[in-house]
């Protein structure tokens, strides 16, 4: 019983789920971008092929590097390319477009899933924003403000953000003055020999 307990604590997991899902899903992907390199896209470059080069073909696409031949049904001698070795460079395209079509489509699926993933963030915050927090609660009551207010709630939070925002500005602007750059430097002897030059004598 404990073995069967830990086993459903082990499928219920999320990124079990998760992976199974993902390798049914590849599973299918991998079929469907065979199939439109096999059916569409082969068939294409094979027309190509043929009316640049007369004839060939992706398959026909290779360099021998040691020839062996085998005898025809009419005696005559024929390239054996079981037995040969040589570089199948129409596998090798065929594996480049089968990449370059999954690259393609998974760019696309995870582009879509972001941008679905970004709209239900924001539709989220948007709703999220039209109440207000436990902080603000007890800060507009502090103030008597009416929190359920729309237009008060989006009043408060414009006066906060400048406050916030001044208030930032005066902790660097009083940061700056403890701790001079070398320009405030030059700016402020440039003002006193200035002051200085033009005091009579």
């Amino acid at each position: 019983m404990k073995i069967i307990g830990e086993f459903k604590k082990f499928i219920n997991r999320g990124n079990i789920v998760d992976m199974a899902v993902g390798v049914i899903v590849g599973s299918s992907f991998t079929a469907v971008v065979n199939g439109l390199s096999n059916n569409i896209l082969k068939p294409l470059i094979n027309a190509l092929l043929y009316v640049l080069l007369g004839g060939e073909s992706i398959e026909e696409i290779y360099s021998i590097i040691i020839p062996a031949y085998t005898t025809n049904e009419v005696g005559e001698q024929v390239l054996d390319l079981a037995s040969s070795i040589y570089i199948d460079w129409g596998a090798f395209i065929h594996a480049i477009i089968n990449f370059g079509l999954v690259a393609v489509v998974l760019f696309v699926i995870v582009k879509v899933v972001n941008m679905v993933r970004d709209k239900q963030k924001k539709a989220i915050q948007d709703i999220l924003d039209d109440f207000p927090t436990k902080e603000e609660r007890r800060e507009m009551k502090k103030m008597k403000l009416n929190y359920k207010d729309e237009k008060v709630l989006a009043q408060f939070r414009k006066d906060k953000a400048a406050a916030a925002k001044a208030e930032a500005e005066e902790k660097a602007r009083q940061e700056r003055l403890a701790n001079p750059t070398t320009e405030d430097l030059l700016k402020e002897i440039l003002a006193v020999l200035k002051s200085e030059k033009e005091q009579p004598h």
